[in-house]
């Protein structure tokens, strides 16, 4: 994966369809409150739902792996005025001080973890970093995204600003996907920019996650798809998972 040097800089522009209010719904309902909890936010990228969080009151401590990613983030919460601490640390090697009330993993970033034993090394370290009764609540692509959406490509993206083409193809390991994006991004004197990215991404089965899960500790509360309170079906594309300590 690349360090997104460049793709930090043009990821919200790209994530405006993602419910990040749904999120914090979610975690709102699970915590019976957001406001005054110690959340955890794993994967948080360029920490819009960071942010978020942070507006609704909560202790917001942010990991990522991009320190770009990270940039961005820190001076999103310095220009609104919000204390959010930031760390660089793959969510594998966890590392925090103190524990949390609330845990959360979103918009797919787990599925950026591999191997299997990083998957349930992640688990293990969110379930220590959590207090009793803690929870977690993350989500993941459905098998189905993986191994027949993803596969459909190429992908084409252009909102006159930001043009990309996204190459997809099975990767190495079973339900994961390999995928090469050029982006063109549009320069003040009218020319384009430029830059690649390479991304790998694996998913595993529902059934997987719960033996992980149920390995590190947690209790399972609900599984749902798709933003909807409804369980899994066979063409469901986001699987979410809410789990307790």
């Amino acid at each position: 994966m690349s360090s997104y040097q460049e793709f930090a800089h043009i990821y919200d522009e790209l994530m405006n369809d993602i419910p990040y209010d749904a999120y914090v719904e979610l975690l709102d309902l699970a915590s019976a409150g957001i406001s005054g909890k110690k959340v955890l936010d794993i994967g948080c990228g360029t920490g819009l739902l960071s942010a978020m969080l942070a507006k609704k009151g909560a202790q917001v401590t942010a990991i990522d792996l991009s320190a770009d990613m990270l940039e961005v983030a820190a001076k999103r919460a310095k220009s609104l005025g919000l204390s959010i601490d930031f760390k660089d640390q793959p969510m594998q090697q966890l590392s925090v001080d103190g524990t949390y009330e609330v845990a959360v993993i979103s918009i797919d970033s787990l599925n950026y973890v591999l191997d299997r034993q990083d998957v349930e090394e992640t688990f293990r370290r969110v379930y220590n970093a959590l207090e009793r009764n803690g929870v977690l609540l993350f989500d993941v692509h459905s098998l189905f995204k993986m191994d027949e959406i993803f596969l459909e490509g190429p992908f084409v993206f252009d909102n006159q600003r930001i043009t990309y083409i996204w190459q997809t193809e099975p990767g190495e390991e079973e339900h994961s996907i390999y995928s090469e994006l050029a982006f063109f991004v549009s320069q003040e004197d009218g020319s384009y920019k430029r830059f690649d990215e390479i991304h790998t991404q694996r998913s595993f089965a529902v059934t997987d996650y719960v033996d992980m899960l149920d390995q590190a500790g947690f209790q399972i509360e609900r599984i749902f798809a798709d933003w909807e309170d409804e369980p899994p079906e066979e063409e469901s594309e986001r699987i979410f998972f809410q789990v307790r300590k």
